[in-house]
């Protein structure tokens, strides 16, 4: 349960500050973290303030890791109360909570996503496999036994069966979640496929395995996916990596790539068979709870089931739902408060 004797000296401390200062006393919810979660969390304030006549909580686009960075700062009203991640907190994060103050906090698994490889529907078609990703994308690759620098500007090098256009890809930036991701889901696990580079030890071949490459073909489009919609659109041979719920969004102009000839798409993201998908996240700062107006009714509507229950309306934005037991215990701990335990916290 929430450390009810923190949250109760962390209330004092917000609402005088807020009394210290009353011009700039919130009274939004504010909310950071994952470009890939931000739609979701933007639905939800939107539904908040519709149902509640609340002011909607404020949402930035940080990116998971910015967004994480921001949240564990401290606790006051000068710090969001919830950040939005596309993978679970890592330990140095929970750690630099901890260091301050922020040592009571609430993990809610919203549910589930695919991270697409898509292009613009009048483009290039692929169906590529995570070790060809791999060849695609990384800083350094097995070349004839021996691990070297990216060679490879075209698909075709890689394999003949491959476009035979230049090797064009926009991707989320390291502070993303979804690059986090995708380096663990493809990444590390495509060089897998690599003697020379299985042969590696330590730390060289964890920065081999995790290293994109910088010298062209992938391009960092920063933490705004609509953006590299855009791009895509105006370069029909790149291809793009960005959360599914934005393939979903765009489906008229946009097109998911097959890989390990599997397409993303709602049922597959559901089922196990698309091979990169990830759980989505978003944690609660406790020691808000009851001195943040309506944060508790916030949390409330987003795990409710007119949220993310089947047929909910995050479903219609793209989240593949959690089963209904699932879902019913993460409601649980989010309106009880629950500290997560993961770090042994």
């Amino acid at each position: 349960m929430k450390n009810v004797s923190f949250a109760t000296v962390a209330a004092i401390a917000v609402a005088g500050a807020v009394a210290a200062s009353p011009a700039s006393a919130r009274d939004q919810i504010r909310i950071v973290g994952s470009s890939t979660v931000f739609p979701f969390t933007q639905a939800v304030a939107e539904e908040f303030a519709n149902v509640t006549g609340n002011p909607a909580p404020v949402v930035e686009s940080t990116g998971t890791g910015g967004g994480m960075k921001i949240f564990c700062g401290g606790v006051g009203e000068d710090f969001p109360d919830i950040t939005g991640a596309s993978r679970a907190m890592k330990e140095s994060e929970h750690k630099a909570c901890m260091d301050n103050g922020v040592d009571s906090v609430t993990e809610v698994l919203i549910g589930y996503d695919g991270i697409a490889f898509a292009s613009a529907r009048k483009g290039a078609v692929i169906d590529v496999t995570i070790p060809q990703l791999f060849q695609a994308l990384a800083a350094e690759v097995e070349v004839d036994g021996k691990v070297v620098a990216n060679p490879y500007k075209k698909w075709s090098e890689i394999d003949a069966s491959l476009p035979d256009v230049e090797i064009t890809v926009f991707g989320p930036p390291p502070t993303s979640g979804t690059r986090d991701a995708w380096v663990e889901l493809v990444m590390e696990e495509g060089c897998e496929a690599f003697p020379a580079i299985e042969a590696l030890e330590g730390e060289k071949k964890d920065q081999v395995c995790a290293r994109m490459r910088t010298d062209g073909p992938f391009i960092e489009a920063g933490e705004n996916d609509n953006l590299i919609v855009q791009r895509l659109n105006a370069d029909e041979n790149a291809f793009g990596i960005f959360g599914y719920s934005f393939l979903y969004e765009n489906q008229d102009t946009l097109e998911g790539e097959k890989i390990d000839g599997v397409a993303p798409a709602f049922e597959t993201i559901a089922d196990g068979s698309y091979p990169v998908s990830r759980p989505l996240f978003f944690y609660i700062k406790n020691a808000h709870r009851g001195v943040i107006p309506g944060l508790d009714d916030f949390v409330g509507e987003y795990v409710s089931e007119a949220a993310m229950g089947d047929g909910g309306y995050l479903s219609e934005r793209g989240l593949i739902p959690l089963g209904s037991e699932q879902r019913d215990a993460v409601r649980g701990d989010a309106e009880a408060g629950n500290n997560m335990t993961r770090y042994g916290s």
